[in-house]
């Protein structure tokens, strides 16, 4: 598959705006709060681990969006569900996880975003926007369509992924203020997330027929295509690609159910490593607490 792929051409498969604007972001990251951090805080650089966890983040991000799995992604279905897995489900634990505490701070608390934040962040409303928009994503007349228009994908995804961070906010904020749950509320919430999702994975699991166009009709599919493969390199190649099936052997509708399944496996995969942090966090904070002895029981000791 990979002589095909590379019929795309350098820009296709790796992106490099992309890679220059996350570049971008890591020199900003690596700045405010580095160096130029005393410029807004007298806080200490973030941790070894905060900075692993950005720094994987923005390769992650790169992987996802600038490698060769988009050009994949917008080939096979598989392909964009793993790409779907990991872009709102695992990136933004990354992320949230990688900036410092005075960072997100000062991004909550300005006048626009401020209220937005709030409100969206709230954990019945973001466990029902996020899933539901990425389910309402995945009804095949609005997936073809965003697929069929570069500002109706960006502006969707983008949405999407917006709404996953407000989702993860509710697990792994950093601020007091927005740590409203238990870590018992925070394992149903992650559960009640894995029952939502799983109407959209089984209506793409079980379903007897192909379900997009993108992926089924040559003009679709090639103008999907456009999204991410320069137009003077697909105005060449338009001639001779048929469709999926030049690149791969797997049939659509078996392409199409593995793709369920693999978005299904993998948020299952993210969504019990959450609940295993959360619960062992939970029961080592439980076991170092020590009650103290009465002060009478104390006085008597003595």
């Amino acid at each position: 598959m990979w002589l095909e792929l590379e019929l795309f051409g350098f820009r296709a498969l790796w992106s490099p705006y992309f890679f220059i604007f996350v570049l971008l972001l890591s020199a900003l990251y690596f700045y405010i709060t580095g160096p130029g951090r005393h410029r807004f805080t007298d806080a200490a650089r973030p941790s070894a681990a905060q900075q692993l966890m950005f720094y994987l983040g923005m390769v992650l991000l790169y992987i996802i969006k600038g490698s060769p799995v988009d050009l994949l992604a917008h080939i096979m279905f598989t392909a964009h569900m793993t790409q779907m897995a990991l872009y709102y489900l695992l990136f933004p634990i990354l992320i949230i996880r990688g900036i410092p505490v005075w960072v997100w701070k000062k991004v909550v608390v300005a006048p626009v975003l401020r209220p937005i934040v709030k409100l969206l962040t709230r954990p019945l409303i973001s466990l029902v926007l996020f899933n539901g928009l990425f389910s309402l994503y995945h009804i095949p007349t609005i997936f073809d369509y965003a697929k069929s228009s570069e500002m109706a994908h960006t502006i969707i995804t983008t949405v999407i992924l917006f709404l996953a961070f407000c989702m993860w906010w509710s697990i792994f904020t950093p601020i007091k203020e927005y740590d409203r749950l238990s870590p018992l509320v925070k394992i149903g919430f992650i559960f009640a997330n894995g029952v939502l999702i799983t109407p959209a994975c089984g209506l793409i699991i079980f379903a007897g027929s192909p379900l997009y166009a993108t992926y089924s009709e040559a003009g679709a599919w090639i103008q999907a295509l456009s999204l991410c493969v320069p137009g003077d390199v697909l105005s060449g190649l338009s001639s001779t690609l048929s469709g999926p099936e030049f690149f791969t052997p797997i049939p659509l509708i078996e392409d199409q159910q593995l793709g369920g399944i693999i978005m299904k496996i993998t948020q299952e995969i993210i969504f019990a490593s959450v609940i295993a942090y959360i619960f062992f966090g939970w029961f080592n904070k439980e076991r170092n607490v020590i009650d103290p002895l009465p002060a009478d029981a104390l006085h008597e000791s003595h």
